[in-house]
């Protein structure tokens, strides 16, 4: 696998795993300066909102993973497209889905970090029969 692509695969790991561990320093290190993510419904969420979000704790996760990746490298950006499952409580309500991503990384002072993010939810029976 090519040196840039397991980069990237590796700070998509480290950000799992900051979001297992609320760990917020990780989390802002990873995005962008002006990272946005675009949810469910169309909103965009800013960095400072989605970091905002994590302060309160009212979120946590008992398992997340992200896995069948697909990378596009373009010069200075790069393309991930994969599956994140997550399985947690967010205000008070469990949670447990599967969703398809596309996440725009860019390369900033030597260091991969996540510009934008693309959500999709998708019941854990579709996600299956899809991949068998």
């Amino acid at each position: 696998m090519d040196v840039t692509i397991q980069a990237i695969i590796q700070v998509e790991h480290d950000w799992v795993e900051a979001h297992l561990r609320l760990d917020l320093a990780t989390i802002a290190r990873i995005m962008a300066d002006d990272y946005v993510i675009i949810g469910e419904n169309g909103t965009v969420i800013t960095r400072d909102q989605a970091l905002a979000s994590y302060r309160d704790r009212a979120r946590s996760w008992e398992f997340a993973q992200s896995d069948e990746h697909d990378v596009r490298v373009y010069g200075d950006t790069a393309v991930l497209i994969g599956r994140w499952t997550a399985r947690g409580v967010n205000n008070g309500q469990p949670f447990d889905y599967v969703a398809r991503f596309m996440s725009v990384y860019v390369l900033h002072n030597g260091q991969w970090r996540i510009a934008a993010d693309n959500r999709h939810q998708s019941s854990r029976k579709l996600v299956r029969k899809c991949h068998k």
